[in-house]
């Protein structure tokens, strides 16, 4: 295939997360104001946190390493009828999994959310306890969701799967929006969002379905553990699982460890995620994503394979840079522009800023590293990106406990952050009574964002390492980011100095401004100092131009 066609597969992948995205984004922002960054918020992202390690352990990411490269071969041998069986055997193997997981955590529901969030107490426990009963149900479908999803990549049909999640969040924008339209309260409001979240689970499977059994003919939900490709997919299963549970544990542990923060903190945490893990989905996930079943399809063709992986890490590491750069700079209107209102404060938009700054500066790392990883998994390695998963938790975790209590006797006063000075040194959570306290919005949660971004480096640097074992003409991590380096300082100087400048306009104008002239001193610098992926804008703007 193509790489003009494989680009316009990323594109494709790039529009359908955009629209999820965005209609993510519309969801956090009414979500802001109608719920806000309290107990009860709080306790719908542990809620949320906890049924999602069924969508994440056996979603997306491990059926990428395990289930995609074997099923696109097959394909590519033009063995349809053998590729559908595996891909139904995939499946019942799934459903059988994931039915099992789902009661087990409705019926232990509270000793699970305990394990897991041992911080929360009193009338947040007990809500987060109900909304992960409601939510296990809708996240059963979504793991369902991603097997259609990697069907659908290894047919070249990207935008279906990715735009799916926009039905996902419609469904809680309503339940919010009839929230705030019967003035329900804040608990009653959470709860409406975990049910519409089961109810937008399945018509996120239900809506990929038709297309599944067109391309996939014949397919049958039926186990075959004789199937020598489906052994396979098992045996490549088990390390995808393991690394995606690496993952997974890093993300627990920020949970079981933000418990133990102010109120309002998993909160800032989730919302600054959202940001965040944006440009990693439009222009890291949409590249990875695409290129996984082409490099899947030319194993047997390392020179091919090296090709393909060194230029989708040069466009990753355009996006990306830009994208850190510009978060950094410009977080903090962003961030009014998209949660401030109603409960959602000023000092919650600066916790939220904050968090999102040591977010953004691991996004390169983490951009890269998903393209390296699906490197990996096209050549047959599943464990040893899960080993340096392991890594990159234990490094994450470490960091952030270290820093995150003696941050949280901080907070954010009228004249900026209060209390820092009494607050080095400290160790231990904060008492109940205190953690409590609402009015008080205390930066504790930074603290897990700084040990995220030094962790996302550690990692790159490993994978780096172990795929240039099989490439060793691949560019370092460095050498890959140095091109736009240049562009991405004074793409961030431009940022920064126009948030200055347009302090007074209002929120939308002055965001629509920054970002507009901070991306183009961007990618016209970029061009200008020789990127060639800057071209990729360019060129259709010239085209727009010259017409």
């Amino acid at each position: 295939m193509s790489r003009r066609k494989v680009r316009s597969g990323s594109a494709l992948v790039g529009a359908g997360i955009l629209l999820s995205r965005l209609a993510g984004l519309l969801r956090e922002t009414v979500a802001g104001r109608v719920i806000g960054n309290g107990r009860a918020g709080d306790a719908l992202v542990v809620a949320l946190r906890i049924p999602n390690l069924l969508q994440n352990l056996l979603g997306e990411g491990v059926l990428s390493a395990s289930f995609v490269p074997v099923y696109s071969e097959l394909l590519e041998e033009g063995d349809d009828a053998e590729a559908s069986r595996v891909a139904g055997a995939v499946g019942a193997m799934l459903m059988a999994i994931t039915a099992a997981s789902v009661l087990i955590l409705v019926v232990a529901a509270r000793p699970i959310t305990r394990l897991l969030a041992w911080g929360l107490t009193g009338e947040s426990f007990d809500l987060a306890v109900n909304f992960t009963r409601i939510i296990a149900v809708g996240i059963g479908f979504m793991v369902m969701s991603a097997w259609c999803l990697g069907i659908l990549n290894s047919h070249r049909r990207f935008f279906l799967p990715y735009a799916a999640p926009v039905l996902w969040n419609a469904v809680q924008i309503v339940a919010l929006l009839v929230a705030w339209q019967r003035d329900w309260s804040v608990a009653d409001a959470a709860r409406g969002v975990a049910i519409a979240l089961s109810i937008g689970g399945a018509l996120q499977l239900l809506v990929q379905l038709p297309t599944v059994l067109k391309v996939a003919r014949g397919i049958r939900l039926r186990p075959d553990g004789a199937n020598p490709h489906v052994r396979t997919i098992r045996q490549r299963f088990g390390p995808a699982v393991l690394g995606r549970g690496a993952v997974q544990l890093s993300a627990y542990l920020d949970l079981i460890l933000a418990s133990f923060l102010a109120a309002g903190g998993l909160s800032a945490l989730f919302r600054a995620q959202i940001l965040y893990t944006l440009p990693v989905s439009l222009f890291a996930m949409s590249v990875a994503a695409a290129e996984l079943p082409e490099l899947s399809r030319l194993r047997a063709d390392p020179a091919a394979i090296h090709d393909r992986t060194d230029a989708a890490l040069r466009r990753i590491a355009f996006w990306m840079l830009g994208s850190s750069l510009i978060l950094i700079a410009a977080g903090e209107p962003i961030v009014r522009l998209v949660f401030e209102g109603g409960e959602f404060t000023s000092a919650d938009t600066t916790l939220v800023w904050l968090i999102l700054v040591f977010y953004a500066l691991g996004l390169p790392a983490i951009g890269l590293s998903r393209m390296l990883q699906n490197a990996n998994f096209a050549l047959g390695d599943t464990s040893g990106p899960a080993r340096i998963a392991a890594v990159r938790v234990s490094v994450a975790a470490a960091v952030g406990l270290l820093v995150m209590f003696p941050l949280d006797r901080a907070w954010v006063g009228v004249s900026g952050i209060e209390g820092l000075g009494d607050a080095l040194g400290v160790f231990g959570p904060l008492d109940a009574t205190t953690r409590a306290d609402e009015s008080i919005v205390r930066i504790g949660a930074i603290g897990l964002a700084i040990g995220s971004a030094i962790g996302a480096w550690i990692e790159l640097a490993l994978l780096s390492s172990l795929t240039r074992r099989r490439m060793p003409a691949l560019r370092s991590p460095l050498a890959t980011l140095r091109p736009a380096a240049l562009a991405a300082a004074i793409s961030f100087a431009a940022t920064a100095g126009m948030k200055l400048a347009v302090g007074d306009l209002p929120t939308f104008l002055a965001v629509v401004i920054i970002v507009g002239v901070g991306g183009t001193v961007y990618v016209v610098t970029a061009f200008r100092t020789g990127v060639k992926e800057a071209d990729m804008v360019l060129r259709p703007t010239r085209k727009i131009m010259w017409r």
